[in-house]
């Protein structure tokens, strides 16, 4: 993991693409400003863990669909 020191204003780029600026300092907070394509996606940590378990359950779900279709179709083909 890089570790970095900023000051407020000051920036990090990742990439020719994404620029990570400090926009606010506030006692133990630190508010960022992310400039990022739209094909990269942005979230924080538990909204991204909230969403892999979101994406984990629909699949599960959708096996579980054809699972059942397929049961339907052998069980048509007797």
């Amino acid at each position: 993991m890089l570790v970095l020191t900023r000051k407020l204003g000051e920036t990090i780029r990742i990439g020719d693409t994404i620029t990570v600026k400090i926009v606010d300092l506030d006692g133990r907070h630190v508010k960022l400003g992310i400039e990022a394509p739209k094909n990269v996606a942005v979230n924080r940590e538990e909204i991204y863990e909230r969403i892999q378990r979101e994406n984990r359950a629909a699949s599960l779900t959708k096996d579980q669909g054809l699972e059942n279709i397929a049961q339907l179709l052998r069980n048509s083909e007797k």
